[in-house]
């Protein structure tokens, strides 16, 4: 089992909750560390773009996000790793899952979360080898499942060979891949900290400089400015990519360049390069990206920028919704029908500033879980379900930070579906007795089963994955919308309340029959629209129903 450093949030997205010491003591730490890490390759990779193994659209399918380190363990260290993850795949089949997004795999000083990198073209060893990693892609693609993984580009970790380089030679010429100033400029504040470190010499508390780092001392961020580091980074995609890789999740986007301590963050510089970047990446065939944009989501989602991006904020306006409160299901609504259809959705990740465990969010109540899951496995974008949520994992309450969201994946009642050790990297949920795999897969109506009846509905009716979205509507706590894809037409009401209510549809053909395809009931299996295209739909409380619509060739809603 390995120490844990620093979450991610706490020297990232969530700087109140950080357990950073102080700068001076971190600079001392810092300036001490060993220069003993072996050196990065640096060589550059040409582009060798190779045909998709994977289906045309595959990237409209359901993704799960999956922390390598808690999904699986196949040698018994108590340490998920990437041989784990290839013995599980069968599952994701099963679910139905499309494509997977890997949170970092290459190597880190962090032995955690994984974006404090320190080497961008190498496995992290505890997750295994890139012989490990190319069975994985292939094995992916014999199943159509599609592999993307996190890109920390913004920065590196602090004990990153050409960091330590930099640091205790002025003259180096790595010296200039990050950002220095001596001394330290005054006047920033990124989240309640001054970003600007001043290093000292650990024998004699000699001035060695002063660095930029967004997240924190450890991790220093990129000058993205020098050509050199573009080379190495854009050098470093093609790396994965000629290896098969699918895509990337880019972290962190609207941070990769500031100008000064006020114009930090969502620089047009930062959104320029994301569009070169996704020009790279798209170079290759089928290939998909994913940003984290925290700043102006729907901005970086356009096809200009990156071209999808994660819909933050959308998920605390659905869990709201779930537990009952109306105004959040105008909210929804309201952002439905503004937001871009390539947007990326998710009812929480790996970060504490999204949420914490859903379960925890819905206090364990099944029915609002379901409602919640619903509303983003259905709307329009990809959903990506964070690895456990799919069998309502709780977090681990007692760990600090990030690390209740990042517990081993509860495949069983005990460890021993996740590992044969003794020992390992962390506690299991709370409540892996009763909400693990094993057993939601042997429950009807079960939270498993209920997101696997979801993501059926996708692949059976293309309008939910690719539709257009043509009308959302809230009425009191009922949600509606349509989407469309040629001649199919599919109607969506969610019913948050705990009443039944009654749903008027209008705009439908004259004479129209609705198929129900969701869920399946002898008792309503369809209706027909009145001769002014209008339908009454009954909605029992709490429930989800989606309804199938095949209009006529030329026909509109």
């Amino acid at each position: 089992m390995k120490s844990n450093s620093i979450t991610e949030s706490e020297s990232r997205l969530a700087p109140w909750r950080r357990l950073l010491p102080s700068l001076a003591l971190s600079a001392a730490l810092i300036s001490g560390v060993s220069l003993a890490a072996p050196p990065v390759d640096l060589s550059p990779v040409p582009a060798r773009p190779k045909a998709s193994a994977l289906s045309p659209g595959w990237e409209h399918g359901a993704f799960m996000e999956i922390f390598v380190r808690g999904y699986q363990d196949s040698d018994g260290d108590g340490v998920g790793d990437l041989r784990g993850l290839i013995q599980r795949l069968d599952y994701l089949k099963d679910l139905g899952i499309s494509g997977i997004w890997l949170m970092p795999i290459t190597a880190s000083a962090d032995h955690d979360h994984g974006y404090a990198t320190t080497d961008f073209r190498r496995i992290e060893p505890q997750y295994g080898s890139l012989r490990d990693f190319d069975e994985l892609i292939r094995q992916a693609h014999r199943r159509g499942i599609g592999v993307i993984i996190d890109y920390v580009i913004n920065h590196a970790s602090h004990e990153h060979p050409l960091f330590q380089q930099a640091l205790k030679d002025r003259r180096s010429p790595y010296r200039d891949w990050f950002v220095w100033q001596d001394p330290a400029p005054e006047g920033w504040d990124i989240w309640g900290k001054n970003p600007w470190t001043t290093a000292t010499k650990a024998s004699d508390g000699s001035n060695l400089g002063a660095y930029f780092g967004t997240f924190g001392p450890h991790m220093p961020d990129f000058n993205l400015r020098h050509p050199a580091v573009l080379d190495y980074h854009r050098s470093s995609l093609r790396f994965w990519l000629n290896r098969g890789l699918d895509g990337f999740r880019l972290d962190a986007v609207p941070h990769l360049i500031e100008n000064n301590a006020v114009d930090w963050n969502d620089q047009p510089e930062s959104r320029r390069l994301s569009r070169e970047l996704q020009a790279l990446i798209k170079q290759y065939p089928r290939r998909h990206v994913v940003c984290e944009a925290t700043a102006n989501p729907q901005q970086y989602a356009s096809p200009e920028v990156c071209g999808s991006a994660f819909a933050f904020g959308l998920e605390a306006q659905m869990i709201k919704a779930a537990r009952g409160e109306a105004a959040a299901v105008g909210e929804i609504a309201r952002i439905l029908s503004q937001a871009p259809s390539t947007m990326a959705n998710v009812l929480a990740n790996h970060d504490i500033f999204a949420g914490a465990r859903v379960w925890d969010q819905l206090a364990g109540d099944e029915a609002r879980y379901k409602l919640a899951a619903a509303s983003y496995l259905l709307a329009p974008g990809t959903p990506f379900i964070y690895y456990g949520e799919e069998i309502g994992m709780a977090g681990v309450s007692q760990l600090p930070g990030d690390e209740p969201l990042r517990a081993p994946m509860s495949w069983t009642a005990d460890i021993s579906g996740f590992t044969s050790s003794a020992t390992p990297y962390r506690p299991l949920s709370p409540n892996a007795a009763s909400h693990n795999a094993g057993a939601q897969a042997r429950d009807p109506g079960s939270l498993l089963n209920f997101y696997k009846a979801m993501i059926t509905l996708r692949r059976q009716l293309p309008s939910i994955a690719r539709g257009s979205f043509i009308q959302a509507r809230a009425e009191a706590q009922v949600l509606s919308f349509q989407r469309r894809l040629g001649d199919e037409l599919s109607l969506v009401l969610i019913n948050y309340g705990e009443q039944a209510a009654t749903q008027a549809v209008s705009g439908l053909p004259a004479g129209a029959l609705l198929q129900q395809a969701y869920p399946k009931t002898a008792a309503q299996a369809s209706l027909g629209s009145d001769a002014q295209g209008q339908a009454l739909l009954r909605v029992p409380a709490q429930s989800v129903q989606v309804w199938r619509l095949d209009l006529p060739q030329k026909g509109r809603p």
